[in-house]
């Protein structure tokens, strides 16, 4: 796992600005950097070795012929199947690293290299021969992509936001559009990012950009397909998915370093560990009351014969971390996960280069609480026909809310009224109240979602869902922190249930094995069962605990809040007495405004990090 920049336009400035851009994200690869600018082209590479160790896997890496240039973000666990291929072509290889796979393979396949990949990639090619960029980014989003087209049509790119601000043609600016979606979703969800101009290219989405014309073009090259397949039985499909995770996490072990793995004690972390059974691992939880379930990471570490390292975190570490976390972010992100995960990869990093973990399980495998029904919903579903739950609901959007509104719309089987993925902090209406008019201007979310929605008009209704989860939260959420509080530390993550192969198995799964009665994640928990105590494969997913609304009720944490609230600068996008109340009435009691605090809270203190800090930063180097 490493880093790369690179723009379009070079003059003679452009050796200084490269170099800049990259000691930027030096985090993502502190053990060696490398350039290429040719051609009007500059790419900057930052590696952090875990193949190959030897300079001979170096970055930017060229073809025989010089006219075919990488810069590769990721890994590609099938390598050794393509290189055989290539070599049996009549291609030679001059190293180990998966990256001359890349290389020979756009040779020798062109742009339907992307369809053979099975990795984690972000990568673009400078092709000399047809003066043009192409590039990619993995079918999931593990790696991430960004890109920005200057005023005089030149191509700024990376791994990372904040290089762009040390290239002298990037207009820093923020999106008037993203802060809507946002204080609902909790994540960025739109395609342009925070910084105006700034581009996420999506998941399993590939692009050319001609070098002649300065145009781009982007297309998608893959697409998951919840198609039932019910051919087999239950027991069938629990020995296939025991099969093709042990086959994963076989795959993803692939390393010339030492590979550790976090362990939160739920199923999906747990099975991984179980099934890598590495030297150590690597567990947090938070020092406040009951905040703490690194126990059962210690109990299930401790019957595997495993060392399992841990830490606490303190209310102060917390706070203290949050401007660090927004900055490594790139964008505002409020999943209070991230910062014990930001302290979990600083702790693994001391000793290892890579770990494993469980991201994906639930999206792959339906293990989210908001895919099953209440006993109410199933006992109600029984009794009334779909016919007549769909009338209903239709019948209710026409009326005012009443008791029972939100049960009769659910029952209906109809996700795109009201399901808007894992997490809805503000609702719609709440945002209006406490955004400035000038910020109030983007897609709400129930708007950004119909767009996926509209992809899968045929797909059940907990199909949708996990559509919907797999375009919009993995990426946005999961996959952006993952990959960003463990860079932070320079630590490369794999996440094996996020796989190809684990995808082509898992997304024809019958709805009925994924979700019912029994619970949620049914194929996937009882193939862990295979390795796994009952306890921990049977264990209620509760993700990471954080105690940050007993805090905010602490004079010490309030006055913290306070102090970005009512900062001058806060009242351009808030109306920041209406933030004050929500913050007075949760330190008094009077509501549980928790989320909506810390959201409203991380948005601050990134904008402060990168307009008000930075800025003031750059004065001072002036």
């Amino acid at each position: 796992m490493c880093g790369f920049v690179g723009f379009t336009g070079t003059d003679e400035q452009s050796e200084l600005v490269l170099t800049a851009m990259m000691n930027r994200i030096i985090h993502r690869g502190p053990d060696m950097g490398g350039q290429h600018i040719v051609d009007n082209v500059a790419l900057g590479f930052r590696r952090l070795s875990i193949l190959d160790l030897s300079e001979a896997g170096a970055q930017p890496m060229s073809s025989d012929d010089g006219k075919v240039t990488i810069v590769f973000n990721g890994e590609i666990y099938n390598f050794q199947e393509l290189r055989a291929e290539l070599e049996a072509a009549g291609y030679a290889f001059h190293c180990n690293a998966d990256t001359e796979v890349l290389v020979h393979g756009y040779e020798e396949w062109g742009e339907d290299l992307v369809n053979r990949l099975r990795g984690m990639y972000a990568f673009v090619i400078h092709d000399q021969n047809k003066n043009k960029l192409f590039g990619a980014r993995d079918i999931f989003g593990i790696k991430p992509f960004y890109y920005y087209q200057a005023s005089d049509g030149s191509l700024l790119f990376g791994s990372e936001i904040k290089s762009f601000l040390d290239h002298p043609k990037f207009e820093k600016a923020v999106n008037h559009d993203a802060l809507r979606p946002y204080l609902t979703l909790q994540f960025p969800a739109t395609e342009e990012t925070f910084f105006r101009g700034v581009f996420k290219l999506a998941p399993a989405h590939c692009f050319t950009y001609d070098l002649t014309t300065n145009t781009m073009d982007i297309k998608r090259y893959w697409s998951c397909d919840f198609t039932d397949d019910n051919s087999k039985t239950f027991e069938e499909y629990v020995d296939e998915c025991d099969k093709v995770v042990h086959e994963s996490v076989a795959a993803h072990r692939i390393a010339d370093v030492k590979v550790g793995s976090f362990l939160s004690g739920g199923v999906d972390s747990s099975y991984i560990a179980a099934c890598l059974m590495p030297d150590t691992t690597y567990s947090v939880g938070f020092d406040y009351k009951n905040f703490n379930e690194t126990n059962y990471a210690a109990e299930l570490s401790d019957k595997l014969g495993i060392k399992n390292v841990r830490k606490m975190i303190t209310a102060d570490e917390f706070f203290d971390a949050l401007p660090d976390i927004q900055y490594h972010m790139d964008e505002p992100q409020s999943n209070l996960s991230s910062v014990p995960l930001y302290y979990l990869a600083q702790m693994a990093s001391e000793e290892v280069t890579v770990v494993l973990s469980g991201e994906g399980a639930d999206e792959l495998f339906a293990g989210y609480e908001w895919y099953e029904d209440t006993p109410e919903m199933r006992s109600f579903k029984k009794r009334v026909p779909l016919g007549v739950r769909r009338a209903l609901g239709s019948l209710v959007q026409h009326l005012p809310y009443f008791k029972g509104h939100n049960f009769l719309t659910k029952c209906a089987e109809v996700p795109e009224r009201w399901y808007v993925g894992q997490a809805k902090v503000f609702d719609p209406s709440e945002v209006d109240e406490v955004l400035k008019p000038a910020y109030d201007t983007g897609k709400n979310a129930a708007e950004m979602c119909a767009e996926y929605y509209k992809q899968v008009p045929n797909c059940c209704e907990l199909s949708k869902k996990q559509y919907l989860d797999m375009n919009m939260w993995l990426p946005g959420d999961i996959l952006l922190k993952a990959d960003k509080m463990c860079m932070a530390h320079s630590l490369e993550l794999r996440v094996p249930f996020l796989d190809k192969k684990v995808m082509e198995f898992a997304e024809h799964i019958p709805a009925n094995y994924r979700v019912n009665e029994e619970g949620c994640k049914l194929v996937l928990r009882h193939a862990a069962n295979r390795t796994l105590p009952d306890e921990w494969a049977t264990r209620k997913k509760v993700g990471f605990p954080v105690p940050v609304k007993f805090w905010l009720r602490e004079q010490k944490y309030y006055d913290y809040v306070k102090e970005y609230f009512t900062a001058p600068w806060a009242a351009d996008f808030f109306d920041t007495d209406a933030l004050m109340k929500l913050l007075d009435d949760h330190f008094e009691g009077r509501a549980l405004n928790q989320r909506k605090i810390y959201t409203t809270l991380t948005f601050l203190i990134w904008y402060k990090r990168f307009f008000i800090d930075e800025d003031k930063g750059a004065e001072v180097a002036a």
